[in-house]
């Protein structure tokens, strides 16, 4: 008996290490996984990057701005009841929350606009640094 368990414990052992390599490589698109890439190519990073600057960071100052004005008429008009400063405390929160999101909006455009750029300039430090080996290949004749 116990060497059936031993037997049937290493199997069971290598078919979950078999399992958790092949999540490692990457989840399948079944199990809730993208498309098995990583990447994206500069040129979706910079169509991100610009659809944030003309698209969602417009929109957002514009609707916020909407949203202000709607706020303000609101409070002007509950002047003296306790509802004005309800609201008056609302609007502060809702300004410092979109203020919140437009410093991530900023922050994640800058970030796809240098991303391509980081990963080329780690590109080139890696060669740099295989180019000794190279040479010292070449003086050694192979």
């Amino acid at each position: 008996m116990s060497g059936d368990f031993t037997q049937e414990w290493g199997s069971e052992r290598a078919r979950a290490a078999d399992q958790a390599a092949m999540r490692l490589n990457g989840v399948p698109a079944a199990d809730g996984g993208g498309s098995g890439t990583f990447a994206s190519t500069p040129a979706q990073k910079r169509s991100a990057a610009n659809t944030i600057e003309t698209e969602l960071e417009p929109n957002t100052k514009k609707a916020t701005e909407h949203s202000d004005e709607s706020t303000n008429t609101a409070v002007k008009g509950f002047d003296g009841w306790d509802a004005a400063v309800g609201l008056k405390k609302v609007a502060d929160t809702w300004d410092q929350q979109v203020k919140v999101l437009m410093g991530r909006l900023g922050s994640e455009k800058g970030s796809l606009r240098g991303a391509s750029g980081l990963f080329v300039q780690n590109d080139l430090g890696t060669g740099d640094g295989f180019r000794p080996l190279g040479a010292q290949s070449k003086l050694n004749g192979l």
